[in-house]
């Protein structure tokens, strides 16, 4: 039976990201159905990067394999930023791979000008971001219509757009892997705080979180200080999960607010035995107790960070959750501390509506409002005086009512956030969207090196006319990061000129490489049809060589056809002269394809027999080759 090719577009799955966990998680549960034929586009990676082929679905990079070339895109931090985002070879990776379905699971502008493109329509395209702020972003309001399956990932950014008319857009929240996090026996529980030196009776307060400003560190300090003025007898301490060395100067808030540094605990790793100590923060590059190696210990980042099992420890340390925060798309820590048993305090703001009520085993955390600067978007400023509330009600809490409430925490998350639940549900939406037939020609549309903007005195103006109309980017306004970037350029002297050279450098070399992506129906002789043999050996030196040995074996099996041989261009070389090469041909990424290369049905093909010794056992099945191979090597040796 036919399966139905879905390509997902997201974080690399291995990645510490809260995109990257989810994308994990569906994909290992898509895979165990062994109903799709799964196509991972990880967005950060190199296309060709080796280490993506240790996945049991096919997984290639989001950036383009050309060093240069991308140098030159980071000169321009927008076009960085969208190649990073796959902006450069969705097209390439929509043509190689021919989806039924494509998932992107990003945030929002990380898809800018997708809906625009010829394939959009043509495949079953679906949009699974997160928003987590009002008034909700223009962009995700305004292509809205063009969003045919558009979910978000909580309930806040659902009412919001289906309060401005787009009630086609419904809520499916990111999943989480639920056997990974639980409550620990209480005598594990006790060995743990005493492996790491914490006292049985001390109150843990603890938030686990990526160190960056939305999240709201200063009101936490502030309500830390008040709840240990309040609760004298608590011996509470706080534990901040995260790197010490980004974001927020938390030592430096410390001593502003004048709360002793050896009350707020944080998480040391060891990149060198991959163990964790939780202690007071003393700067990076500890010795590792554990394992004597010096400068190891670095406090807990995305590079270098614990384990789930790991964390699932560091969770039942604390006695209870809070995470204060501007917004968020969901916050996967707070679903994590609830597994765990752990009431949780949230902001009741964005995402957060979600887990700071009873049912969830949560408590809603106050806040005032403020607009974030540039694009006006409405922020939660956490109550420091809520926070001290909402700490001393659970630290007074009656033990019988609290593990009530903490035992909420974890059956709230497995019925509304558990991969089986949310896999469940995506595997619903994917079954009931339609093939694609993959009858259409969407070719790339080419950029205007050759444009001579007209005599615009704004420079802001200037500079959105050129990404318009040389590089065919809509809509990159003035809070743009590249347009900032070129107009500091201006504001620091640089003329127009060389701009301008940058975007008509940038067109051209795009429309070079659209032209080598080409049908390589072009590099064929023309009265050779129907006689020619494909051999696919696209790089490495010694695989080639070898890979000669056997053409004199193909020659005679298919003595009437002519060889062409594929591979890159600095390897033509090594084939010169071979009397068993009819021709050498550049390697092509759509190769990979060998319905594409032999035909399929009713289509034809450009070649008889096409051999992908380096891709076919592989990347791809292995097709037999419509019945025209003849399946036997004799090595040549001499």
């Amino acid at each position: 039976m036919k399966k139905k090719k879905v390509l997902i577009h997201s974080n690399y799955y291995r990645s510490f990201t809260g995109f990257g966990k989810h994308t994990k998680n569906l994909l290992q549960y898509l895979y165990k159905t062994k109903k799709y034929d799964l196509v991972h586009f990880a967005n950060g990676k190199i296309w060709s990067d080796e280490t993506l082929e240790n996945s049991p679905w096919r997984t290639i990079g989001s950036l383009p394999d050309d060093d240069a070339r991308l140098a030159q895109l980071n000169r321009d931090p927008n076009l960085g930023r969208a190649a990073a985002y796959g902006a450069e070879t969705i097209d390439r990776v929509i043509k190689q791979e021919r989806p039924d379905i494509y998932i992107g699971i990003e945030d929002i502008w990380g898809f800018n000008g997708y809906w625009d493109k010829k394939w959009w329509d043509k495949i079953s395209s679906m949009i699974w971001t997160t928003l987590d702020s009002l008034p909700i972003l223009p962009d995700a309001v305004v292509n809205a219509p063009k969003i045919k399956n558009y979910y978000v990932w909580a309930p806040f950014a659902e009412k919001a757009l289906n309060d401005l008319g787009h009630d086609h857009v419904k809520t499916l929240r990111g999943s989480l892997e639920t056997s990974h996090f639980f409550r620990l026996e209480d005598q594990q529980r006790s060995q743990l705080r005493s492996r790491q030196h914490i006292d049985p009776f001390t109150h843990i307060i603890g938030f686990v979180f990526r160190n960056q400003l939305r999240k709201s560190v200063p009101n936490l300090l502030d309500g830390f200080k008040d709840f240990l003025t309040r609760n004298p007898y608590a011996k509470a301490k706080l534990l901040l999960h995260t790197h010490w060395s980004e974001g927020w100067d938390i030592p430096r808030l410390l001593n502003e607010k004048g709360i002793d540094p050896a009350l707020v605990l944080t998480t040391y790793f060891c990149k060198n035995c991959n163990q964790y100590e939780i202690k007071p923060f003393s700067g990076q590059g500890h010795h590792c107790r554990f394992c004597g190696a010096k400068n190891s210990q670095e406090t807990t980042n995305v590079a270098n960070g614990v384990s789930e099992s790991q964390l699932n420890e560091i969770y039942n340390l604390m006695d209870v959750y809070c995470h204060p925060f501007t917004s968020g798309g969901q916050e996967i820590p707070i679903q994590e501390a609830k597994l765990t048993e752990l009431i949780t305090l949230a902001t009741n703001y964005s995402c957060g509506e979600d887990s700071c009520n009873v049912e969830s085993g949560g408590l809603p955390l106050d806040w005032a409002e403020y607009r974030e600067p540039g694009t006006q978007f409405i922020k939660a400023s956490t109550s420091p005086n809520s926070i001290t509330k909402q700490l001393s009600k659970v630290f007074k809490m009656k033990a019988e009512k609290k593990r009530e409430q903490e035992k909420k925490s974890r059956q709230f998350v497995l019925d509304n956030y558990s991969i089986e639940v949310i896999g469940n549900q995506v595997e619903k939406i994917l079954d009931s969207l339609p093939f694609c037939d993959w009858d259409f020609d969407f070719s790339e549309e080419e950029q205007h090196p050759e444009y001579v903007p007209p005599p615009i005195a704004d420079d802001a103006a200037w500079i959105s006319d050129l990404y318009l109309n040389i590089l065919n980017r809509k809509k990159v306004g003035i809070d743009d990061d590249g347009h900032k970037h070129w107009m500091s350029k201006i504001k620091a002297g640089m003329s127009r000129d060389p701009i301008l050279a940058y975007f008509r450098q940038v067109a051209a070399e795009h429309n070079s490489q659209k032209e080598t992506k080409a049908d390589l129906g072009g590099a064929l002789d023309k009265d050779d049809e129907g006689k020619r043999i494909l051999f696919v050996m696209e790089r490495n030196e010694t695989d080639i060589l070898l890979s000669t040995s056997l053409l004199k074996s193909l020659k005679n099996l298919y003595p009437d056809h002519n060889i062409y041989f594929a591979t890159l261009p600095e390897f033509f070389e090594l084939l010169d002269d071979n009397p068993y090469v009819h021709k050498t041909i550049q390697y092509l990424p759509q190769m990979e394809n060998l319905l594409h290369l032999e035909g399929s049905g009713d289509k034809k093909g450009y070649f008889e027999v096409a051999f992908l010794p380096s891709i076919g056992s592989q990347k791809i099945l292995s097709y037999p080759h419509n019945a025209k191979d003849k399946i036997a090597y004799d090595l040549c040796t001499s």
